[in-house]
């Protein structure tokens, strides 16, 4: 699985940091781990980080379009969200999500670093705990 949550709980930020190669299948994974995470944890935002990925080449234009149709994974349009992409192709995606979005998530934001995603969803440090990637998982399992 190329992607881990934390939780930073007294902002209550989610992040997840995507590793490796990314594909069609795990993205579509994390966005409906990521959906349930925000509920269980009452996370007010999500920073997506994928600058430890070495290839998005397997994630189609197609699914960002497809992942953009959904429930955003935090309902309220007001609440800042933030990817963060390490280069040409996976900025390209992610501004095609953003399009695609931006009538249910009109406050979502493509930067280029994680001191510009920290800016915008309010954080001036944080201390993000890992979580269990499984959001079904019981606590201690």
């Amino acid at each position: 699985m190329p992607y881990y949550f934390d939780f930073d709980s007294p902002s209550h930020v989610l992040r997840v940091r995507f590793e490796g190669i990314v594909t069609d299948a795990e993205v579509r994974e994390y966005y409906a781990a990521a959906a349930k995470h925000v509920d269980r944890l009452e996370a007010k935002t999500i920073i997506v980080d994928f600058h430890g990925t070495t290839s998005a080449a397997d994630v189609s234009p197609e699914t960002m379009r497809q992942l953009a149709k959904l429930r955003p994974t935090i309902p309220n349009p007001d609440v800042p969200r933030v990817i963060v992409p390490p280069s040409p192709s996976v900025f390209g995606l992610a501004r095609m999500f953003e399009s695609y979005g931006e009538s249910t998530r009109p406050n979502l934001h493509v930067v280029a670093t994680q001191r510009e995603a920290y800016a915008i969803v309010g954080l001036e440090s944080a201390d993000f705990k890992p979580i269990d990637n499984d959001p079904d998982a019981k606590p201690g399992s």
